[in-house]
């Protein structure tokens, strides 16, 4: 049996663990906690496939996961980015999509970043399900009927790209959305530096003065757009500066591409943002 087999057996058969509605309902708490709020977290992350329908078994929503275990190119000679798990599920009141990757290979380095990573998911569907059952409830306390609320097509969805890989890098971002909310909205960048174990920052790629190379070229870029007017000036909250917060991914050719959320810097019509920053 070779690595990958065995590490796809091991995803495939989790221990149920004891603390199973304690996470339940922590999961939701943080949902609570983090709706209504826009952010991008920028960190490194991979994943494991460990137990959604252990997490969720009590609130009976989700049947037997289907392992996707799709195998993604070889990234150098000890990292894989895998889809451990996709699967697709409706329970009458929400669509649930969610195709969870992972990074195979890498020691305690990989063991950090997937526990972070199934962490997150886990909180992500929490979060999404809690959510719609507020919206449910106070559907029909305001005079809606249950044929009414058959009628919503409500989704939660975490999926992944790849945005780009070498030899040593590997680039993706995870997306997690309700449907019912922009507010839930959230993306997580993950650059990985898989030679030396580490995640990769914007001063890595850009050198000691990062700020300003990114902030000279946003502006840049901002000013020689074809409607310069959609972006937000400083006093309606639009871009200033980047700092260690600020999203980015690398794309094939090398270069942090800077991202903000829709509505963050330009009106909504413009979507999310990205400027891509040439070294």
């Amino acid at each position: 049996m070779n690595e990958f087999q065995s590490a796809k057996l091991e995803y495939e058969s989790p221990e149920i663990p004891r603390e199973l509605e304690s996470r339940v309902r922590a999961g939701i708490a943080e949902g609570k906690r983090r709706a209504g709020r826009r952010r991008v977290t920028v960190r490194t992350f991979t994943a494991i496939a460990a137990c959604f329908a252990v997490l969720f078994a009590g609130l009976n929503l989700f049947p037997t996961f289907a392992a996707a275990a799709a195998e993604v190119p070889v990234v150098g000679q000890v990292f894989r980015v895998l889809t451990v798990r996709s699967w697709h599920q409706s329970d009458g009141d929400a669509t649930y999509d969610v195709s969870q990757p992972a990074v195979s290979g890498g020691g305690d380095f990989a063991e950090k970043i997937n526990q972070e990573i199934q962490k997150r998911v886990d909180e992500k569907v929490a979060e999404g399900n809690q959510a719609i059952q507020e919206y449910k409830e106070a559907f029909l306390s305001t005079g809606g009927t249950e044929a009414e609320w058959a009628q919503h097509d409500n989704k939660v969805s975490v999926t992944y790209s790849i945005k780009s890989q070498t030899d040593t890098t590997v680039s993706f971002v995870i997306d997690s959305n309700v449907s019912i909310a922009d507010a839930y909205q959230e993306e997580y960048y993950y650059n990985l530096d898989v030679a030396d174990d580490q995640e990769l920052t914007l001063k890595d790629l850009l050198g000691d003065d990062w700020v300003n190379v990114c902030n000279t070229s946003i502006k840049q870029q901002i000013a020689g757009s074809k409607d310069p007017s959609v972006f937000f000036d400083a006093s309606m909250g639009g871009f200033t500066t980047v700092d260690e917060n600020t999203g980015f991914y690398i794309n094939a050719a090398g270069n942090p591409v800077v991202v903000f959320p829709r509505t963050t810097i330009a009106i909504g019509a413009m979507g999310q943002v990205e400027f891509e920053i040439k070294k």
